[in-house]
C-alpha cells in the first residue's frame, strides 16, 4: 500500500490528482467556526491564544473574530486556509492539542468549513 501512495506523488511530493475530487481539496477553504460565550474577556484571551497556534502554521491566510449585533453572547471565528488539508494539519500537534482543540470543543455543533463553489 506504501508503494501505491508514493507512485502517486509527483517530483516535488504532493498528490498527482487528476479530477473533481483532488481539486476539491487543493480549493482555498474558509473555516467558520461560532460559539456561546459567558465570558467575553476569558474566551478573547483563549481565541487570542489559539490564534497565535494556527497563524504559525503553514496554509494559513487569514482570520478574524467578530460578535453578532443581535445575539452578544453569539461570536464567530473566521479562518482562511490554502486548501482543507493545511487546516486539517493546523489541527494536528501538541500546541493544537493542548490551545486550539479545546478552545474549538466550546463551539456550536455544526458544519464549519467552505469553499467557494465558484472554484470547483
Amino acid at each position: 500500500m506504501k508503494e501505491r501512495l508514493r507512485s502517486a506523488r509527483d517530483r516535488s511530493g504532493n498528490l498527482a490528482c487528476a479530477g473533481r475530487a483532488c481539486a476539491r481539496t487543493l480549493t482555498p477553504v474558509m473555516v467558520i467556526t461560532r460559539f456561546r460565550v459567558v465570558d467575553p474577556d476569558g474566551f478573547a484571551d483563549r481565541v487570542s491564544a489559539a490564534l497565535a497556534v494556527l497563524r504559525a502554521r503553514t496554509g494559513f491566510l487569514a482570520a478574524c473574530l467578530e460578535r453578532n449585533l443581535d445575539e452578544p453572547d453569539l461570536w464567530v471565528l473566521v479562518t482562511r486556509w490554502q486548501n482543507v488539508g493545511s487546516y486539517r494539519r493546523a489541527l494536528q500537534g501538541y500546541e493544537s492539542k493542548v490551545v486550539v482543540v479545546p478552545l474549538l470543543s466550546e463551539a456550536l455543533d455544526e458544519p464549519s468549513a467552505y469553499e467557494d463553489p465558484a472554484l470547483q
